[in-house]
């Protein structure tokens, strides 16, 4: 019953911006930390920790290549954001959001970990490319 749904990506040249949703179903986004990871073509399973935004202190984490660059955030609507605001090709890879308990993440910018995350949503492309 609980769900998330990822959607906004596409097809971006290099330092344009895009802006990434996550819809909540089933429950309360608010009761949750919202995180997006990525996995990038040929590392497999693996998923990098870019961002959370946590649920009982509204802190922030950021992964170090991302910083500046990303904002996290979340709504009224029962939907999280991640706004990209200069995308490189790096970046190109499936987004995911995921929640869980608290923000499972390194205070010196190492990222996220994906196992502490219990649900998921499908991913969205994003491919970065003049």
């Amino acid at each position: 019953q609980m769900e998330l749904q990822e959607s906004g990506g596409g097809l971006v040249q290099p330092g344009g911006p895009l802006t990434l949703s996550c819809a909540a179903s089933g429950f309360t986004l608010d009761d949750y930390s919202i995180a997006w990871f990525r996995r990038a073509p040929g590392k497999g399973k693996e998923r990098e920790g870019v961002s959370c935004l946590s649920n009982t202190n509204s802190k922030t984490y950021y992964k170090d290549s991302v910083k500046g660059r990303f904002t996290i955030s979340r709504d009224d609507s029962n939907t999280g954001y991640l706004q990209i605001h200069s995308l490189k090709p790096e970046d190109t890879a499936v987004y995911y959001c995921a929640i869980a308990s608290q923000c499972f993440c390194s205070d010196n910018g190492d990222g996220c970990y994906e196992a502490d995350f219990g649900l998921w949503g499908r991913g969205t492309q994003v491919t970065v490319s003049s």
